[in-house]
């Protein structure tokens, strides 16, 4: 799991990187916001951790840019900003958990997991999505009413970007963006090919067209 820590405080910045890293994720720290927001575009990240009051541009609004993007993370804020009106604010710009400093590194630790059981992040093994379609995350095998069928590397990609976002409408351009780097990012009508080539396994149903919008799994 690859995370992204935002935090101007340099020994803070240095005892959370260290905790995070002793729990094998892979952390890349920056100390100020367009710092982050330059690795968010240049890497692909699970989940980002964000201290709002920092240099250049402050947590809130770079979390709110991505979102105005469709750019879609896990987001953690970590902030001595404690009033109710802070973490409307924090919420409403499309944070998923909002930490108040100080805090204990234990905490931080069952954020992210609750963070990763609710997302799906890092998802392994076999899962039963329904009474007749299964699937698995190691062998990237899909298994519907009987017949197993293998997905391939960006079948699996764009599948389990829907089964992260069940009952969301999503579009090409958001299942693009955080997918891939700029760089690796298939054209809209590959994308496109992927889903019909989905539909054909799990059934045309279970994928709706939303118009003007995009799509949605119906499992």
């Amino acid at each position: 799991m690859k995370i992204l820590l935002l935090e101007d405080d340099t020994l803070l910045n240095e005892i959370i990187e260290e905790f995070l890293t002793e729990l094998d994720y892979d952390v890349v720290s920056t100390y100020d916001g367009e710092e982050a927001l330059e690795a968010i575009y240049d890497n692909s990240f699970d989940l980002l951790i964000l201290d709002v009051n920092v240099p250049t541009l402050n947590g809130f609004d770079l979390l709110k840019g991505l979102k105005d993007n469709s750019i879609d993370i896990p987001t953690i804020f970590i902030t001595s900003l404690h009033t109710s009106k802070d973490m409307e604010k924090g919420f409403n710009s499309g944070a998923d958990d909002y930490i108040k400093k100080p805090f204990h590194l234990s905490e931080l630790d069952l954020r992210i997991n609750n963070i990763k059981r609710l997302r799906q992040i890092e998802s392994s093994g076999y899962a039963k999505l329904s009474s007749d379609i299964s699937y698995n995350y190691d062998t990237k095998f899909i298994t519907v009413e009987g017949i197993q069928t293998h997905l391939s590397k960006t079948e699996s990609k764009v599948f389990e970007y829907f089964l992260k976002n069940q009952n969301k409408s999503i579009s090409i351009e958001e299942i693009s963006l955080n997918n891939w780097l700029y760089d690796e990012v298939p054209t809209a009508t590959t994308i496109r090919t992927y889903i019909k080539n989905l539909r054909k396994i799990l059934g045309k149903d279970r994928i709706t067209t939303i118009k003007s919008i995009g799509y949605k799994l119906n499992l």
